[in-house]
């Protein structure tokens, strides 16, 4: 396991990020969401914390298990005879359910952390990786050293049919009912054919109510190892007392076997691809480009082609769209839905009335040929440039900030010195350079076009751009 420590010693306080290299990306055909499901799962504690007797409550665990499995098994066979056992086998898991709850200790991790002054404990999954953070004191960096080397070694998933439930709520909150939410998944699924980016890192909902524990466990057996995870420490401490706790901690845990990796990739796309999403609501405009993923050099040069599009007020769309009443409003980004691999760069905007999506595409088209026809002025791409420089180093002020950022180019890059090499590489960039990018990847080949439209057979009324519903 590799560990990135940094001494600040500003004040008595660290913090910390564990980053396992699994992401939605690594999910097996019909596990999708199992990635997320499993960072709920890391905080239900382990063989020691969050249970009266785990002895008897394995056991309880392992009859839910078998009663689940059966019922995910014939729940996917749809076949209309097994309705009466499904049935049962539903009434016998609430009842195994109930019995293990006994042994419980609910939410015991985040009590031990929250009693000795934890701040920012969470989590997050992304289609790259999963990270868990949180600082604290710095006379309790041996107590996080425990906890975090025993939800490694012995997690312990309890209550997971009760989390599977909250994680598809979730989904419905995210995606089912929200426009923008359905409108990202559509456009990522027709974006990416082929490679595992297409499919959403909160889980199609036909995976996340058939996911089994046993599912899981697998999962984690395979990605949850100390050879695929970085560990980042900011803060308050001495590098040669921190490295000894560390070894006590985490040595004896097994580095296991690499995971397999991602083999499908994404073909080049060979024409345009459109789709539209009917939902009760206000229209919205996403349109992407596929792109390569850092380290390449185009990838450095989109960070600045980004800034010139979007970045401030006086930005280039901005300017051409908002200021002039064409949107309501409009933003990009330069790596949807990952970093691990080729991705996307992705605008955003939203049209005000009376003005179409139609009208929005056309004037975002009409700036983007700006790019590839004319150098970008000097003194703009200086702005731009500076623009950049100053989010990327404020990013870098608190401890969390510089703890993440090390975790996450260590774990998407393989490499934290990212960091270091940033700021040159932007600034190298020409304005030669933003013109040759914007000639060579925004061009309609190349291009995603996905849009909320109002459902079919009705009018676009102002009371449905300003409600939420379900897609028709």
């Amino acid at each position: 396991m590799k560990f990135l420590l940094v001494e600040r010693h500003q004040a008595p306080v660290f913090s910390a990020v564990i980053a396992f290299r699994a992401g939605g990306v690594d999910e097996a055909a019909g596990e999708s969401g199992l990635a997320h499901l499993l960072e709920h799962m890391a905080f239900k504690g382990t063989q020691v914390i969050g249970t009266k007797n785990y002895r008897k409550e394995k056991r309880l665990l392992e009859k839910i298990d078998s009663i689940a499995v059966e019922l995910a098994r014939l729940e996917a066979s749809g076949r209309p005879e097994d309705a009466e056992r499904i049935s049962k086998l539903r009434e016998q898991l609430q009842k195994a359910q109930q019995e293990a709850a006994a042994y419980v200790v609910p939410n015991e991790l985040d009590r031990i952390y929250s009693v000795n002054g934890a701040e920012d404990l969470n989590a997050w999954t992304s289609k790259d990786m999963t990270a868990y953070v949180v600082s604290l004191p710095s006379n309790k960096l041996e107590l996080w050293a425990l906890i975090e080397s025993q939800r490694m070694a012995t997690p312990v998933f309890r209550e997971f049919y009760a989390e599977r439930d909250v994680v598809c709520e979730e989904r419905l909150q995210s995606v089912e009912n929200n426009p923008f939410g359905k409108l990202y998944e559509v456009l990522i699924a027709t974006a990416f054919a082929a490679h595992p980016y297409r499919t959403p890192t909160g889980g199609w909902m036909s995976d996340l109510r058939t996911l089994t524990r046993p599912q899981a466990e697998r999962f984690r057996r395979t990605y949850y190892v100390p050879g695929n995870a970085v560990a980042a420490l900011v803060g308050d401490f001495r590098t040669e007392d921190v490295i000894p706790v560390l070894e006590k901690y985490f040595g004896a845990i097994p580095p296991g076997p690499p995971p397999p990796p991602v083999a499908t990739k994404e073909e080049a796309q060979s024409g345009e691809k459109r789709v539209k999403v009917e939902f009760a609501a206000q229209p919205h405009l996403l349109i992407a480009y596929h792109k390569p993923t850092l380290p390449d050099d185009d990838d450095f040069v989109f960070d600045v082609l980004n800034a010139v599009l979007t970045e401030g007020r006086t930005s280039r769309l901005y300017s051409a769209l908002v200021k002039k009443n064409i949107a309501l409003n409009v933003s990009s980004w330069t790596s949807e839905p990952g970093a691990r691999y080729p991705n996307l760069f992705l605008i955003s905007a939203v049209p005000m009335h009376p003005h179409s999506v139609e009208d929005l595409e056309k004037a975002i088209y009409a700036e983007l040929e700006k790019l590839k026809n004319e150098p970008v002025p000097d003194e703009e791409l200086e702005k731009a440039k500076s623009l950049l420089t100053a989010e990327f180093l404020r990013g870098l002020q608190t401890n969390m900030d510089l703890a993440e950022k090390l975790a996450y180019y260590q774990t998407v890059a393989g490499d934290w010195r990212y960091i270091l090499r940033w700021e040159e590489r932007i600034r190298k960039i020409s304005a030669q350079d933003v013109q040759r990018v914007a000639r060579k990847y925004l061009v309609e080949r190349n291009r995603v076009v996905a849009a909320v439209v109002p459902p079919s057979g009705k009018e676009e009324t102002s009371a449905e751009q300003s409600a939420g519903g379900a897609e028709q």
